[in-house]
């Protein structure tokens, strides 16, 4: 079922992305009097799922769910519809137009998806507003998992600042030393700053798990049961703040998970604090290294800001949010090419995209991540390559400056080109993530 409702997300995300970018090349072309043949949600390879004729123009939806198109005609295009390129060009066709009529038909799709990305930030910040984790606000420092210690973090930290930049917002903090190839880090260790050095190497393994990289440090004070719980069926309640195992005295959570997993099987001492009296408690610890308790989240301990806004305060900060998300989106895609990151060893497809949905319907995620891809979908097709909106404004710019058409057989081979190329980074992408399915 899990499986079942991200890939309803995916899809739907997908749908409605596909749909609105084909509309930005479709709209201008209809108002410039440009013949459209077809308007398809997906693609109908042999076959389609369902199909209409309106006007001149054919809607579907096709069964191949790796995008969609609109066909222009007298466009060279994926269809590669030749035999009508050989026929003398007709007023409604799209060769037939200026080139500048012909740029914004191009440039439609990509300038819906950054619009998109606009209206969907600003209808989270209206209806969800937003919440932010000062760094300054993390009272007890962070925890660290494997990574964080490798590169010399250490529990407790207190970060301040990234190659000497102050980070407001602690989530950013990995994609930060990500995105700028940070060298060091400065912290707040016991009342002392201390300059962390970024080890050589580090950025590429932090690239796999930024979000497990550092978390929020806090005291371990029990909020529930787990459905078989040696600690509830012991005595411990919910409200007790566990605060020492045997001897050893604990403060927070992480410290108590690390050392109760060194006791699996075995019968300990849990001292907790009940209405500000100490109290020891003996449980038995299973075989897995866990006593069946769930903790109160971090934000029940740390100062969470929120923010709501007004429409018009919401307008300037969706479009703020969408612009440094393109800015973003365009650090992480220059990983690609970093020869100590490596990032096309990270390149995902379909089960990239449809992991990064919550196993529930979660809807600002869901929005949220829409709107990502909505940024992703708009930078990936500005890219000057054959077969993408990006090869044809290119074309376009070089005959508007020059005052001559490309020869259209170079067209059709750079678009063949294109199109090879884009099926083979599709391949690339989807074999990652088959890959890493048997890792």
């Amino acid at each position: 079922m899990e499986i079942l409702i991200k890939a309803s997300q995916l899809i739907l995300s997908l749908s409605i992305l596909i749909i609105l970018h084909e509309l930005g090349h479709f709209i201008p072309a209809r108002l410039f009097k440009t013949k459209v043949e077809k308007f398809y949600l997906f693609f109908d390879w042999k076959f389609s799922l369902w199909k209409t004729k309106k006007g001149e123009t054919e809607y579907g939806i096709g069964w191949i769910p790796l995008g969609g198109y609109v066909k222009i005609a007298g466009m060279i295009d994926e269809s590669m519809d030749k035999e009508q390129m050989k026929l003398p060009p007709q007023p409604w066709e799209f060769r037939s137009k200026p080139a500048w009529q012909r740029l914004i038909i191009m440039i439609g799709g990509v300038t819906v998806n950054v619009i998109l990305a606009i209206i969907i930030y600003i209808g989270i910040l209206i209806y969800y507003g937003e919440e932010i984790l000062p760094t300054s606000n993390l009272t007890y420092g962070v925890s660290c998992d494997s990574l964080a210690l490798e590169m010399g973090l250490r529990n407790g930290d207190k970060i301040l600042s990234v190659d000497g930049k102050e980070v407001d917002n602690f989530k950013k903090v990995s994609m930060e030393i990500i995105m700028n190839e940070a060298r060091t880090v400065q912290v707040m260790r016991d009342g002392k700053t201390e300059n962390i050095v970024v080890p050589a190497g580090f950025i590429a393994k932090l690239v796999k798990q930024p979000n497990d990289f550092i978390q929020p440090r806090f005291p371990f004070v029990i909020e529930d049961f787990g459905e078989v719980s040696p600690a509830k069926a012991a005595g411990i309640m919910k409200g007790d703040q566990l605060i020492g195992i045997n001897d050893l005295s604990i403060t927070y959570f992480d410290e108590f998970r690390a050392e109760i997993q060194k006791r699996k099987n075995q019968s300990v001492e849990i001292k907790v604090m009940r209405n500000k009296q100490e109290m020891s408690i003996p449980v038995k610890v299973n075989e897995q290294g866990f006593i069946g308790v769930v903790p109160k989240s971090f934000d029940q301990f740390l100062k969470i800001e929120e923010k709501k806004y007004s429409f018009f305060e919401a307008i300037p900060a969706g479009a703020s949010k969408a612009f440094t998300t393109v800015s973003d989106y365009l650090g992480q895609f220059k990983l690609i090419f970093n020869s100590e990151v490596q990032g096309y060893k990270h390149l995902g497809g379909f089960i990239t995209f449809g992991k990064v949905f919550a196993p529930e319907w979660d809807w600002m995620r869901f929005w949220n991540l829409t709107a990502f891809f909505s940024v992703a979908l708009a930078v990936m097709n500005l890219l000057p390559i054959p077969a993408l909106d990006g090869g044809h404004v290119l074309f376009l710019l070089i005959e508007m400056i020059t005052g001559k058409k490309l020869p259209e057989k170079f067209l059709e081979y750079a678009q063949t080109a294109g199109m090879i190329l884009l099926l083979s980074l599709l391949l690339y992408a989807n074999g990652n993530d088959i890959f890493r399915l048997f890792q």
